[in-house]
């Protein structure tokens, strides 16, 4: 398949509407347009630069956490949900209850990425563990009641309030099965000379185009790209994620997408899809960057000013790294002290700067290692 001359797809007619029936994607793709090569070379430098950065970096799984929470914010807040990054580390109860659905939409995104990555090292990207992930993405939240965990029985459309003033039909559900089987054979035919920057760009919009769920289809195929990545071993760590990419102009994310359906222009949204990767890559290396001149700083403060309390000093701010949000009755359990004495630590790094009163009571009052989260803003 020349991407020059990609069909994506056709209409067909159902009983009183049209759907949108997309082309099969197994075969091999090739192209002639040079600028596309530059493309993908500038991003598979950034990519392995991320890569080499991410393995000099001590101890990198301490700030994965952050770079999967920051993922579900802003994935989550591609479809609507209002979390703010730093409320996405609060405890339930600490949640305003009209807040309490979006928080919940985020923590289960993270759940789901969590598990996906941890099942990847024995399962395959697969219908089972796309399926699985799905169940746990939308479990207790607004979309529970659209078949979690299983693919559509049902027609769905995007836009719009109806079949009849929808602007997206996707396929009719008689025709998941033989979709989502071409979609599977495509990810792991490793007889196709496809680089695999490229092969992830395909993956994510033919899975958005054929929408097998009800509900969670956007966040499920942005969270697919990095499980894609990370099986092929493209990405050695989760510290990648596009969500951040597309929402800032999610119109252009989303124009590009359908201009594939409608222009059958392929080519543009590979383009759109690399420029993605290699500033996403640029953005996570020198976040990582500035993580460890934080760390370096803040780590040198405890240990040259906390005195006798460097060493709960150090415990308790090696948990920030996983955990930027905390209380008192936390560091009592983190550090094993007493209550006047993990109030008093928490106000010594307060002291220093490192850490912030979030909430505003007087009591069960909550710190926050801002320096830290705004290096992810």
């Amino acid at each position: 398949m020349q991407i020059e001359k990609f069909e994506a797809g056709k209409l067909r007619k159902s009983t009183d509407y049209r759907y949108f029936l997309p082309n099969p994607i197994d075969c091999e793709w090739i192209w002639a347009d040079v600028k596309l090569n530059r493309l993908l070379e500038n991003a598979s430098f950034h990519m392995g630069q991320l890569n080499s950065f991410g393995k000099l970096v001590p101890n990198v799984d301490l700030f994965i956490h952050l770079h999967i929470t920051k993922e579900a914010v802003v994935s989550s807040k591609i479809e609507g949900t209002q979390t703010h990054f730093d409320e996405a580390f609060l405890q339930k109860e600490n949640v305003s209850p009209e807040r309490k659905d979006d928080w919940q939409e985020v923590q289960n995104y993270t759940e789901a990425l969590n598990t996906a990555v941890e099942e990847l090292e024995a399962l395959p990207i697969s219908s089972r563990l796309i399926l699985k992930t799905h169940k746990i993405l939308m479990q207790g939240v607004r979309g529970e009641k659209k078949t979690p965990g299983e693919y559509r029985r049902s027609q769905n459309w995007i836009g719009g309030h109806s079949l009849a003033d929808a602007v997206f039909i996707p396929p009719h559900h008689d025709h998941l099965n033989n979709l989502i089987g071409d979609l599977e054979n495509f990810i792991h035919n490793d007889h196709l000379e496809i680089p695999l920057l490229i092969k992830a760009a395909i993956i994510h919009y033919q899975f958005e185009t054929i929408h097998p769920f009800l509900d969670g289809n956007g966040r499920i195929g942005r969270l697919l790209i990095t499980l894609f990545l990370i099986e092929k071993k493209v990405l050695e760590k989760p510290l990648l994620y596009l969500s951040r990419y597309f929402e800032k102009d999610k119109y252009l994310y989303y124009d590009n997408l359908t201009r594939v359906r409608t222009h059958n222009e392929m080519l543009q949204w590979i383009k759109y899809f690399l420029v993605g990767i290699t500033e996403t890559a640029e953005q996570a290396t020198q976040t990582l960057s500035k993580i460890m001149a934080l760390k370096s700083n803040h780590e040198t403060i405890i240990q040259t000013q906390f005195g006798k309390r460097i060493k709960a000093g150090l415990t308790l701010y090696n948990r920030l790294l996983q955990q930027p949000l905390v209380s008192v009755k936390d560091a009592q359990g983190i550090c094993t002290l007493s209550a006047k004495a993990a109030g008093e630590l928490i106000n010594l790094f307060v002291l220093k700067g490192i850490l912030k009163q979030f909430t505003g009571q007087h009591r069960n009052r909550i710190f926050m290692y801002s320096p830290y989260l705004n290096l992810f803003s």
